[in-house]
């Protein structure tokens, strides 16, 4: 699958753009385990401009990373315009807009998937971002507004149109959330639009091996975004890339290889942020990879509520000695 100046061998995994969870050190773990592309956490175009320093941190970008995208939203296409030139500067692979987040804060602002009862607005933003810089813009959206306006296959042609280089479909509408299961019927009904030319990438519950090779085979996707399925589990890249590659199933992470993985996870967390931010913004990670051991709760709260990183450390030991 090619698209801009980039080219993945085929079934390409991307790793959704998530914000609070897609920062540096998590994406430093994902790339070990074979995410072909990944995304930063959401850059808010208005605290770009005005050079908010929590918000410029969200482009910090390294060569070990790429390809990598940084993801913007905002609702005001002139601000947009203006941030995408600052994004430009950090020379991403490619700019990607964000008008699939469905959040209220972000949506009842007419940003992110708020977008898709202006489709007119969306578009025209997109045309100018493409034109205002050289880097390829490329789009995250969903489905539609609600169950009612599902205009994706139109818009997706109109996308296409103005300029962007690879789209990604959520396969929910912005009512959903995250509500329910995603629909691929429409994400595949944009992929094999004849007038359809650009690479579309399917999103949206792909949480197995399984799941992916069914993504792929019945809808043809050039590649698949995972978001959610990778909290706590950043080695589903590897399951999905060995299964579809054998056939087979891997083995099960043990204990022991999660306990490593979420010292090295937590040690670059550290490095990037202060002791107490690298601590708090581990939280939902360290709870997630060792779901399912028993009798963890009070361990598991234990882990989610201490703040000294050297605390934290010895947590993991205890875990590897009771569960390892």
């Amino acid at each position: 699958m090619k698209f801009a100046n980039l080219e993945f061998d085929r079934y390409p995994l991307f790793l959704a753009p998530m914000d609070e969870v897609t920062d540096a050190s998590f994406r430093f773990i994902c790339k070990q385990f074979g995410a072909d592309m990944m995304y930063t956490e959401f850059v808010a175009a208005d605290g770009l401009i005005r050079n908010a320093a929590s918000t410029v941190a969200k482009m910090m970008i390294y060569d070990h990373e790429r390809p990598i995208g940084i993801q913007l939203y905002g609702h005001l296409i002139a601000p947009m315009v203006e941030a995408a030139q600052i994004v430009a500067q950090a020379a991403p692979n490619v700019i990607d807009i964000n008008f699939g987040c469905p959040m209220k804060k972000i949506a009842a602002r007419g940003a992110g998937s708020g977008m898709m009862r202006e489709p007119d607005k969306m578009i025209d933003m997109t045309r100018q971002i493409v034109n205002a810089v050289d880097i390829p813009v490329t789009v995250k959206t969903r489905l539609g507004w609600d169950e009612n306006s599902k205009i994706i296959v139109e818009l997706a042609e109109r996308l296409q149109d103005v300029g962007v280089a690879a789209l990604t479909i959520h396969g929910r509408t912005r009512a959903q959330v995250y509500k329910g299961e995603a629909d691929w019927t429409l994400i595949g009904a944009v992929k094999n639009n004849p007038r359809m030319h650009i690479p579309v990438i399917g999103n949206g519950d792909v949480d197995s091996p399984q799941r992916a090779k069914e993504m792929f085979d019945r809808y043809g996707v050039d590649a698949i975004m995972i978001g959610r399925a990778t909290y706590g589990r950043p080695w589903i890249f590897r399951e999905i890339k060995h299964y579809l590659n054998t056939g087979e199933l891997l083995p099960e992470m043990s204990v022991r290889e999660r306990v490593a993985l979420a010292k090295l996870h937590l040690t670059k967390s550290l490095e990037e942020k202060d002791a107490r931010t690298g601590v708090l913004e581990m939280r939902r990670h360290l709870s997630n990879y060792f779901k399912n051991l028993p009798e963890f709760r009070h361990t598991r709260r234990e882990l989610v509520t201490e703040n000294d990183p050297g605390k934290v450390f010895a947590l993991l030991d205890v875990i590897l000695e009771r569960w390892g």
